[in-house]
């Protein structure tokens, strides 16, 4: 295979879309973490996350502790965060696809220092404060400080982005639908507890998805060398010629 199809291949296993939505959802966020740090008094979209704090906030634990809440609450620590930034990769490294697993670390780790933890940083925006008298609650679970994005939702919005990379295409109607209601699950929760505001969740949803976009993009031509390959190799059988 000469050099120019070769180079022609792995443009053509690229998928440009990820590419343009991702760079549109990053700019997006960062677009409304420079209104957050400018109007740091009242951020734009304050009028709206009070709104919807004062329908969806919970007031008590007794509230928010039933099974739906708590799985999206550890879905993004704890047992969640083992089984995505550990034993996920672990696995796919057992079943011989150690470049998915590459691209599995580098989306789920590095949405959530990237897409959370440097903006949260930069934003500084101050978790809900509790005012009762305006039917408003702070936070019923122990957060760090830093409200914008949300955490939690950053994760869930890569999680669903990166497994859509991995399954086959005919599976991926199916799992954007079963993403997009993980996804509005995990806004719901956050804002149930009080952790986020609305915005918050929404911008951390497509900071995770746009960010895992991106290494879509990058690691496409990996993720193809992986796909249809034994899982396992079969005793006596010769080492796989693309690794």
């Amino acid at each position: 295979m000469t050099t120019a199809t070769t180079e022609a291949t792995t443009a053509s296993t690229r998928p440009r879309l990820a590419l343009w939505l991702g760079i549109a959802g990053l700019g997006s966020v960062l677009v409304l973490a420079a209104t957050m740090i400018i109007f740091a008094d009242r951020p734009l979209t304050q009028g709206l996350d009070d709104w919807w704090r004062e329908i969806a906030g919970a007031s008590s634990l007794d509230e928010a502790d039933g099974p739906i809440p708590m799985f999206f609450q550890y879905f993004g620590e704890g047992v969640g965060a083992i089984f995505l930034m550990l034993l996920w990769p672990l696995g796919l490294c057992i079943v011989r696809r150690w470049r998915t697993a590459l691209f599995w670390i580098s989306s789920i780790m590095g949405s959530a220092l990237v897409a959370s933890q440097a903006i949260k940083h930069t934003v500084d925006r101050e978790r809900p404060a509790a005012d009762e008298a305006n039917g408003l609650f702070g936070p019923l679970f122990h957060t760090d400080h830093g409200s914008f994005p949300s955490g939690h939702s950053v994760t869930m919005g890569a999680f669903v982005v990166a497994v859509a990379a991995l399954i086959p295409v005919a599976l991926r109607t199916w799992w954007w639908m079963v993403g997009a209601l993980l996804a509005v699950g995990m806004a719901w929760q956050r804002t149930l507890i009080n952790a986020h505001f609305l915005s918050d969740t929404i911008a951390g949803l497509i900071a995770g998805a746009s960010f895992v976009a991106l290494m879509w993009f990058a690691f496409a031509p990996l993720l193809e060398k992986d796909r249809g390959k034994p899982l396992f190799r079969g005793r006596g059988t010769q080492s796989d010629s693309a690794e």
